[in-house]
């Protein structure tokens, strides 16, 4: 099964990344929530101020990419580190119209193995400071939930 990226050629022309000085550069506060069942978190579980208990707080910057939030993740979930264990990435974001969560599936990584989508980076994928990513983690001897699919809202 062929992977590809999602980000199209005119995006990368768009916006060009700018390198980030981590040394000159603050960090970001990024609210990661995780669940090892292969599936992202509901929209509901985020309504009215309320968010899953599974938050990780990682401190990182834009250029971040999917393997490096990859590494963070597995430094504090041990079972995670297992050879094939599966990891989607999504940005769980406001709707500015109405008082709901959207969410963004933005790529996935995989413990052991190189992909399409390890060099993703937060910026890329306009992720937006105050965003939350959500983590569906999938261990190795159950496979990965479809491209796409998620729990019914």
């Amino acid at each position: 099964m062929a992977v590809e990226s999602r980000v199209t050629q005119e995006e990368i022309k768009k916006e060009p990344e700018k390198p980030v000085d981590r040394e000159k550069t603050c960090p970001l506060l990024l609210r990661v929530f995780t669940t090892n069942n292969g599936r992202h978190h509901r929209m509901d579980e985020f309504a009215r101020g309320n968010v899953p208990s599974s938050e990780l707080q990682i401190y990182t910057w834009m250029d971040a990419t999917l393997k490096e939030l990859t590494s963070l993740v597995k430094e504090v979930y041990p079972e995670a580190r297992k050879k094939g264990t599966h990891f989607g990435f999504a940005i769980v974001y406001p709707d500015p119209k109405r008082q709901i969560y959207r969410v963004k599936e933005i790529g996935n990584t995989v413990s052991g193995r190189k992909g399409s989508d390890d060099a993703m980076t937060l910026q890329s994928q306009r992720f937006q400071i105050g965003d939350y990513l959500d983590i569906a983690i999938t261990p190795p001897n159950r496979a990965p939930p479809l491209q796409g699919r998620m729990r019914p809202y």
